[in-house]
């Protein structure tokens, strides 16, 4: 199992997740809507793939799972940044 690419893998991915949520102490203005968003559909998309491979990978779905909501977290933080920019009428 150690030298598997069902270990290594989500090991590796696991840096995407754990950047995401270190950038969540950082000014808003630097995140990049479109990317965050594609990062939720590459997510959505790799949660889908690690149940339904066989055997099920549930350390990469957990990887994923955490990034999906690390990354839709981000756009939230993204969008109320906006939101706040915009001049009042």
């Amino acid at each position: 199992m150690a030298f598997s690419t069902h270990f290594w893998g989500p090991v590796a991915n696991w840096g995407i997740p754990l950047a995401a949520l270190a950038d969540m102490k950082r000014d808003p203005e630097i995140i990049s809507p479109r990317m965050t968003a594609a990062l939720c559909v590459y997510s959505a998309l790799f949660m889908r793939f690690a149940y339904m491979v066989n055997p099920r990978n549930w350390l990469l779905f957990a990887c994923h799972v955490t990034n999906e909501g690390a990354q839709l977290v981000q756009l939230g933080r993204y969008v109320n940044y906006a939101r706040s920019k915009k001049p009042s009428k």
